[in-house]
């Protein structure tokens, strides 16, 4: 579920290029002062991870460029906090959200800070206590999977049961939008260390990486201004899937085109703009983050 940027020397025969993460966490302008005993977790990893308006943003143009109409529904799986989904039905009274996470808790803590603000708003997403591998309530347009949590499906036949269920769910016109992550870095077993404009540091860990499986394990550490530290805030015990396995596997299970969005680069060369242009080969970069686009009809 971690968004982060490659900052180590590059592998012979790759670019030197760090990219910043796509989602930088949203801007702050009243800092709070946090240490390991009060900050709150999930609070820590939307302020560091996600930026809600331009995710959502880039779900909505995604549809509407190749569909010409707007998606009104959206389904986020693996949803946690439901992040997205909130800021889904922000965009007007016609939108509508669903969320599907299996942990009770960040589902309620998600259901108390992100929608229960909204007021009456709010009751245009359900929020489900289920698999993602279950049925929408409502076919969705746009359904999205972030931050990586797919790779919890280590094994071919469950990725493939997976991807079949999102297609078959979809509506008629639906999209599936799911973002990979890759680069020579990402088999490396390294910690990496970003300072959160928020007031305190994010800290994600590659512990293990075993090349003959592809298992994967990692941690993310939050450091505070006082010396203390929220060690192993989030684990996450995955394989790590490589984009062309991704893109074979969509196509496997019905959808009829794959579109490829790379981040392009900022005018130092070396960070990440937040553009994302279509390409199929896109760069080397050490560590990149990459969006699918898969369509269950095209166009």
């Amino acid at each position: 579920m971690a968004r982060r940027a490659s900052r180590k020397k590059p592998a012979r025969g790759t670019t030197a290029r760090t990219r910043k993460p796509v989602d930088a966490g949203p801007e702050v302008t009243d800092k709070r002062v946090f240490t390991a005993k009060t900050a709150d977790r999930h609070e820590l990893y939307q302020l560091a991870l996600q930026s809600p308006e331009l995710g959502v943003h880039f779900l909505a143009l995604a549809f509407e460029k190749v569909r010409r109409s707007k998606a009104t529904h959206l389904r986020e799986d693996f949803c946690g906090t439901a992040l997205y989904a909130a800021y889904w039905l922000r965009r007007g009274k016609e939108y509508t959200a669903e969320g599907f996470d299996i942990c009770p808790d960040t589902l309620a803590w998600g259901k108390a800070r992100n929608f229960d603000p909204l007021g009456s708003d709010a009751k245009r997403a359900q929020l489900h206590l289920k698999d993602v591998r279950e049925k929408s309530h409502k076919p969705p347009q746009v359904r999205t999977a972030q931050n990586f949590s797919y790779q919890v499906f280590k094994h071919r036949e469950e990725m493939l049961a997976y991807l079949r269920s999102v297609r078959e769910d979809l509506a008629p016109d639906g999209v599936f939008i799911m973002d990979i992550y890759g680069g020579p870095d990402s088999m490396m077993e390294l910690t990496e260390v970003r300072q959160i404009d928020a007031g305190f540091t994010y800290v994600w860990e590659q512990a293990s990486y075993k090349p003959g499986t592809a298992d994967y394990r990692t941690h993310i550490h939050f450091r505070f201004a006082d010396g203390s530290e929220m060690k192993r805030a989030f684990t996450y015990d995955w394989r790590l899937w490589t984009l062309p396995e991704m893109v074979d596997l969509l196509h496997e299970v019905g959808f009829e085109h794959v579109d490829q969005y790379w981040e392009t680069a900022a005018k130092d060369g070396v960070s990440g703009n937040r553009v994302f242009k279509k390409s199929r080969q896109g760069k080397n970069w050490r560590a990149w983050i990459t969006y699918l686009v898969a369509y269950r009809a095209f166009p």
